[in-house]
């Protein structure tokens, strides 16, 4: 009797399943289902419509691969981080999940960050304070819905309620824990005391935070009526689970010296790494990932939406654009910096996209380079910064994964900008693909690495540099980020 395992994405557009061979790790098959659009800065969804969407991704998936689901042996979840999931004490959501990329929570965070500085929030979670953490969502309900607040029992991110949802335990992983922005990372321990500093001192809340779980522990198994549900055997392990970025760093095999660029909705540069001895910097999030290490990395609010909208802009579907974009060698012409919805890295919650440098000959075909440039630089910057930290090159190996990494023009501005050859892998759902490894580490008693490893997806394509040379930015774009954070700081 074959095993299978199942690999799960839950991101903000919509759920994918993976179905491997819990043996080889071979594809058998792949579903897909949609969630409502969100529309930031208010973006928020319902855990109803993240089951609806499992479902139905997960029957796709074994009819693709033309299976029976009781062959599944174990599923693992991974989703998109940071979003508040409050449960009362029935199980039932208090109110819509507020999602990573809502943007709601300015005011809060400037509150907090008057109350506890920048480097001290870096010093106790390792996180910069920012609205896309959850305990800055939950300082949005205790000002606005304290009604809410009150009625909370249980507190998770995404892939932890789908974990709930699945088995009825409530835990989490250590990437899912270590970006709420209330877990401290480097001592294992969640940070009560500052929920209770920061958004309530009358809130039991060791009693509302979830159990953390290690790289292998599994979850528990599938609950009886949830497997008649689904169409699967009783007993299914569910892993920990993990944070979509986290793994989706293992579904590449990503390890130290090598750095990834996922390109989607947001944008994330990041690295597995130590912790830095020295001073933390404030851009970087060190967060915990999904082999029992860290992989510190930087998120952009803007990323493939800037093109998409450039597209609309110039009145061309998506290839057009890269054909504009890549038809401009050198950096000339206009000069983008993407925040079109805001700003996470650096944090500007309430800026909006500048575009500099106009003049009457400017071109339809600069307009798209521009376009994707300023979403590469802003990561390029981010890289950067994860290369001081490292001590060490980090370009041995650049991947690009998510669906921006299918533009030509994105792979080949991020080549030119680290100087360095651009792979993309046989892995279309890094996230997805990851979890699946993840279910079959703790499926077979391995740990997540060795599975990563033994299951390194093949090369699928690589860009070179145009123009080889180091890591780093046009002057332009440095020059007009200064000039923004001079007038958004009022200097």
């Amino acid at each position: 009797m074959p095993e299978i395992v199942a690999g799960v994405d839950s991101s903000t557009q919509s759920c994918t399943v993976e179905l491997r061979d819990a043996g080889s790790g071979a594809l058998l098959g792949t579903g897909n289902a949609k969630h409502p659009p969100t529309y930031p800065p208010v973006s928020e969804q319902r855990t109803g419509d993240w089951w609806r969407a499992f479902g139905e991704a997960l029957a796709r998936a074994v009819a693709a691969a033309g299976v029976d689901a009781r062959d599944i042996r174990a599923v693992s979840v991974g989703a998109q981080c940071h979003g508040l999931v409050g449960l009362d004490r029935d199980g039932t959501p208090v109110r819509p999940v507020k999602l990573w990329n809502d943007t709601t929570a300015g005011d809060d965070v400037r509150r907090l960050l008057r109350e506890r500085p920048q480097e001290s929030w870096v010093s106790e979670v390792l996180l910069p304070l920012n609205p896309a953490l959850t305990i800055a969502k939950l300082a949005w309900v205790a000002t606005h819905e304290p009604e809410n607040l009150a009625r909370i029992r249980r507190l998770m991110v995404p892939a932890d309620w789908l974990v709930f949802a699945l088995t009825g335990e409530h835990v989490t992983d250590r990437s899912n824990a270590s970006g709420t922005g209330y877990y401290s990372a480097h001592e294992a321990r969640w940070r009560a005391d500052l929920l209770g500093r920061h958004v309530s001192d009358a809130v039991d809340w060791d009693s509302l935070l979830p159990r953390v779980l290690g790289p292998q522990e599994a979850a528990g198994t599938v609950l009886p009526a949830v497997a008649e549900e689904l169409g699967l055997s009783a007993g299914v392990v569910v892993g920990p689970g993990g944070g979509d970025q986290h793994l989706a760093a293992v579904g590449i095999g990503l390890r130290e010296g090598e750095v990834a660029f996922s390109l989607g909705t947001s944008g994330v540069v990041l690295t597995p790494a130590g912790l830095p001895a020295g001073p933390r910097n404030w851009t970087v999030d060190y967060v915990c990932d999904t082999t029992g290490g860290y992989l510190p990395l930087v998120c952009t609010l803007n990323c493939t939406k800037v093109t998409d909208r450039f597209a609309y802009f110039l009145g061309v579907d998506l290839p057009e654009l890269d054909e504009l974009a890549l038809s401009v060698r050198e950096p000339a012409g206009p000069v983008l910096l993407p925040y079109l919805d805001g700003e996470r890295t650096p944090m500007r919650p309430g800026a909006t996209g500048t575009l500099a440098g106009l003049r009457s000959d400017s071109t339809r075909e600069e307009l798209a380079r521009a376009a994707y440039d300023g979403v590469v630089q802003g990561l390029v910057r981010g890289a950067a910064t994860l290369q001081e930290l490292a001590g060490r090159p980090i370009t041995d190996r650049v991947v690009a994964i998510g669906g921006g990494a299918r533009s030509r023009a994105y792979r080949q501005l991020i080549a030119d900008r680290c100087g360095a050859a651009v792979v993309t892998l046989d892995a279309p759902e890094a996230t997805a693909r990851g979890a699946g490894i993840q279910a079959a580490a703790v499926l077979h008693g391995a740990t997540v690495a060795d599975v990563r490893d033994a299951w390194s997806p093949a090369v699928a394509s690589t860009t070179e540099p145009r123009v080889p040379g180091p890591l780093g930015l046009d002057p332009g774009f440095a020059e007009l980020s200064d000039r923004i954070d001079d007038w958004y700081f009022g200097r």
